[in-house]
């Protein structure tokens, strides 16, 4: 039986991003009073501060650094929280990230699971069985044009799209979760089974979970709830968050 309770959170994140680091250790703590588990929270950081394709680019090729640096801190779980830089790097690219970044922290000789954004967002709307979805994306229509792509990919299809076509990522992390509550109404969800509230992990949307969820009466995400659950799952802990919706309820 593991009786460990102290748990090393590691996130490889944009330079500009000022939101996973919120988010994340939100849901965990809004675990913690409810489950024995404790847990800390530490960074690296790659350099982006306009979300573009180039910079994007750019980023990623610091995750390998990235993720030896937090190997140094013997983190139990590391979580790659960007979620549109492994889908402009082409389909399917968020397996070859998780599987690359993983072999660093063999080479640097601790063995740690890695969790991409973009992986945990596909992953749990599978785990939901969500077949059709919408989603709210702060990117430009270009990019949002990507991620649905890559989402279709995957074999779930993106019926509508809210493109709020905003480039400077400090700005996106500036932006008032509670908004999403009438920006998600312009959403068409009649064939939608789940809603992503925030397809980007810079863009605040826990405080607008459950809410929103409540009030469209399907199981509503965000990249944030998605990793959270995925760490969860990897650390081979229970996944119930108090307020984190549908896929943090505890019953995947």
């Amino acid at each position: 039986m593991n009786d460990k309770v102290a748990y090393r959170i590691g996130q490889i994140v944009p330079s500009s991003n000022t939101t996973m680091e919120t988010e994340i250790p939100a849901l965990l703590r809004a675990r913690e009073r409810v489950a024995p588990e404790r847990f800390t929270f530490h960074s690296s950081r790659m350099r982006m501060k306009k979300v573009t394709q180039e910079e994007l680019v750019a980023m990623d090729a610091e995750s390998e650094r990235c993720a030896a640096e937090l190997t140094d801190a013997r983190v139990d779980v590391m979580g790659y929280a960007c979620l549109v830089a492994i889908m402009c790097m082409g389909k399917g690219y968020h397996c070859k990230s998780e599987e690359r970044l993983h072999a660093v922290t063999v080479r640097e000789g601790a063995p740690t699971p890695v969790v991409t954004s973009a992986g945990a967002l596909v992953d749990g709307l599978k785990t939901l069985r969500a077949r059709k979805i919408a989603m709210v994306s702060p990117y430009l229509k270009p990019l949002t044009k990507l991620v649905a792509e890559y989402i279709e990919a995957e074999g779930v299809e993106v019926v509508d799209v809210i493109s709020l076509e905003i480039p400077d990522n400090l700005e996106v992390g500036r932006r008032d979760p509670m908004a999403l509550l009438d920006i998600y109404k312009r959403l068409n969800l009649a064939d939608a089974d789940a809603l992503v509230l925030s397809s980007c992990v810079q863009m605040p949307s826990l405080a607008a979970i459950a809410p929103v969820e409540a009030e469209c009466g399907r199981p509503v995400v965000s990249a944030a709830v998605c990793t959270t659950y995925q760490m969860l799952r990897r650390l081979s802990l229970p996944t119930h968050i108090p307020d984190g919706g549908s896929l943090l309820s505890g019953v995947h």
